[in-house]
């Protein structure tokens, strides 16, 4: 079991960037997942938005944000991040952090939010034009 909390979102200007953290309360389990960061707009589905490897080697991107966000993490802080750069009104949701806990040391960062088996209670960011 691991508890993610996100933590850094709030109210921009477009253009503007925020930083997302997000703390795990197990070590054990924060250094053996993959995590993701997924979104959702009111009225919209959740989509994915990026996600690591465990060993933070290997990212991937939805094609929305490529160019735009960063996402990173540090195993020694049980954390990770998502650094948002040039944000645009249609970024405005709840962002959620997840863990993939059964993913082996080389498996590859997934988009596939079924993959996740835990989920934070997410932060919201606004975006104004």
């Amino acid at each position: 079991q691991v508890q993610l909390v996100e933590s850094g979102g709030g109210l921009v200007q477009a253009g503007g960037s925020l930083r997302l953290s997000c703390g795990a309360s197990s070590r054990y389990t924060f250094s053996r997942s993959i995590m993701g960061w997924f979104r959702q707009a009111p009225g919209k589905e959740r989509e994915f938005v990026s996600s690591i490897s465990r060993n933070g080697r290997s990212t991937v991107y939805a094609d929305s944000v490529k160019g735009r966000f960063t996402i990173s993490r540090d195993n020694d802080k049980n954390a990770a991040y998502l650094q948002m750069n040039a944000l645009l009104p249609e970024d405005t949701a709840v962002y959620y952090c997840a863990a993939n806990s059964r993913a082996i040391l080389t498996a590859a960062p997934t988009t596939d939010a079924n993959q996740y088996d835990f989920w934070g209670q997410g932060t919201q960011v606004t975006v104004s034009s």
